[in-house]
C-alpha cells in the first residue's frame, strides 16, 4: 500500500514562509503594525512649541523694562520743568534799561515798572497831570523802578531818562521827570529849564527829601507819588505849598539805666548785703554766748 504525502504541510506554523511568497506593496498600502513597541516618528512641532514658550518667557521682562524706561523719561521731564527757570515775557522782565528804551508813555504820565501803584492812584494822577498840561503846558512823567543797576543813584538815572526821552533842549524844556526807587527808598526830580524855574529849587528839594523817601520808607508808594504830584502842580500854579509828610521821630527809649539810677541801686544793694553779713555773724555768736552762760 502506497502512501501519498501531500506537498502542503499539516501545520502552517512549522513551515517557514518564503519571502518571495508575499507580494511587495507600496508603503502607503502596507498594513500598520499593532505592536505596542512601535512608536511614531517625532516631528519638529515640539521644537516649535519649545521655541515659542522660550520667547514668551522673555516677553514679560522686556515689557517691564520698557515701562521702566518710560517712567524714567517722564520723571526726568517733570524734574526739568520743576527745577529749570521758566522765562517770562512782558513787563515782568522790565528793567531800568527797558524804561529808557521804550520812551515816554503815550497815553498816560506814568511808568509803574515796580508795580506798586493802585488803579485809583493811576487814574487820579492822570487826571491831575493832564489838567496841568492843558492849562500850563507842562508835562510831568512819573517813573517807579524796583532797583537801579546801571547808575549810582536816582538823580543820575533821572537825568539819563530825560536825555534819552527828550534829546534836545526844545523838547525837554517844559518836561519833568520824577523817579522813585522802591528798594532804595529814594527819589529824584529833574526836568528842563522851564520846568525847574516854574517849580523852584525849594519845592524840588523839599519833595525829594520829604515826600518821596519818607513815605517810601513806610511803603506808602501811592501816597508818595500822588502827594509829590500835588506839590509840584501847586508850585507851578503859584499856590501855597501843601507841605510834605511829618517825619516821625523813630527814637526809641533806651533799656539802659542812667548813672544816677545805678548809684541809687548800688547804695541799696550795699545796705542789704551789709545787713545780711551782720545777721550771719552776730546771730550765731549770740546763740553761742547764751549757750555758754547757761552752763
Amino acid at each position: 500500500m502506497e502512501t501519498t504525502l501531500s506537498s502542503h504541510p499539516f501545520c502552517p506554523l512549522l513551515t517557514p514562509k518564503s519571502s518571495s511568497s508575499k507580494p511587495l506593496l507600496p508603503p502607503s498600502l502596507q498594513p500598520r503594525s499593532k505592536s505596542p513597541f512601535f512608536t511614531k516618528p517625532i516631528n519638529s512641532s515640539l521644537k516649535k512649541q519649545t521655541k515659542q514658550s522660550f520667547e514668551q518667557s522673555f516677553a514679560i521682562p522686556r515689557s517691564w523694562f520698557s515701562h521702566v524706561q518710560h517712567g524714567l523719561a517722564a520723571l526726568s521731564i517733570s524734574l526739568a520743568l520743576n527745577f529749570c527757570p521758566v522765562l517770562h515775557s512782558g513787563p515782568a522782565l522790565a528793567t531800568e534799561f527797558d524804561v529808557i528804551n521804550d520812551g515816554p508813555p503815550q497815553e498816560s504820565y506814568l511808568v509803574d515798572d515796580a508795580g506798586v501803584l493802585s488803579r485809583v492812584t493811576k487814574s487820579d494822577l492822570k487826571r491831575l497831570l493832564s489838567d496841568l498840561e492843558s492849562r500850563k503846558n507842562f508835562h510831568i512823567n512819573f517813573i517807579t523802578v524796583r532797583k537801579l543797576t546801571s547808575k549810582a543813584d536816582a538823580f543820575e538815572y533821572a537825568d539819563q531818562v530825560l536825555e534819552r526821552w527828550y534829546p534836545s533842549v526844545e523838547e525837554g524844556n517844559n518836561k519833568g521827570i520824577v523817579v522813585l526807587v522802591t528798594s532804595q527808598k529814594e527819589g529824584a526830580i529833574t526836568g528842563g529849564p522851564a520846568f525847574i524855574k516854574a517849580v523852584g529849587d525849594g519845592i524840588l528839594d523839599a519833595t525829594v527829601s520829604e515826600n518821596l523817601p519818607v513815605l517810601a520808607t513806610e511803603e506808602k508808594y501811592n501816597e508818595a507819588i500822588y502827594s509829590s504830584a500835588k506839590r509840584l502842580v501847586a508850585a507851578i500854579d503859584g499856590l501855597p505849598d501843601p507841605g510834605g509828610p511829618q517825619v516821625k521821630d523813630s527814637k526809641r527809649e533806651s533799656n539802659f539805666k542812667t548813672k544816677q539810677e545805678t548809684e541809687e541801686k548800688r547804695g541799696q544793694f550795699t545796705l542789704v548785703v551789709g545787713g545780711l553779713l551782720v545777721i550771719a555773724f552776730v546771730v550765731p555768736m549770740a546763740q553761742y554766748y547764751a549757750y555758754v552762760s547757761k552752763k
